[in-house]
């Protein structure tokens, strides 16, 4: 095991998201690593907003010009809708990551291994 703050992941190569190659913190849910990898493949995405650039309108992230966030749908089992969870990558290629569960009222941010 592999000590990384006040979280221990496996050692490199056992990952909880061995699709993307890395491992997502214990407050994401399993379906995030569906979106995360199609986000480092550059799709296909299931729902038509994937990918559309998010606006920071609640100035909770790093203020950056237009277009320098893009928002993705972490699907909720049972939803009868989106639901309210995304990952909002930033950069492109994205360099930063942040999950949120509660529709951009507080943002997590988490590492890629790239």
């Amino acid at each position: 095991m592999v000590s990384h703050g006040n979280v221990t992941l496996p050692a490199t190569g056992h990952y909880n998201c061995p699709a993307a190659n890395t491992n997502l913190p214990p407050f994401m849910p399993a379906e995030a690593c569906t979106t995360l990898t199609a986000i480092l493949q550059g799709g296909p995405f299931p729902y038509s907003q994937d990918g559309v650039v998010f606006g920071n309108y609640e100035g909770l992230l790093p203020q950056e010009p237009r277009g320098y966030y893009h928002e993705y749908t972490v699907p909720t089992p049972d939803a009868s809708n989106r639901g309210t969870r995304r990952i909002i990558t930033g950069g492109t290629p994205p360099t930063l990551f942040y999950y949120t569960d509660d529709h951009y009222r507080s943002f997590k941010p988490f590492q890629v291994n790239r």
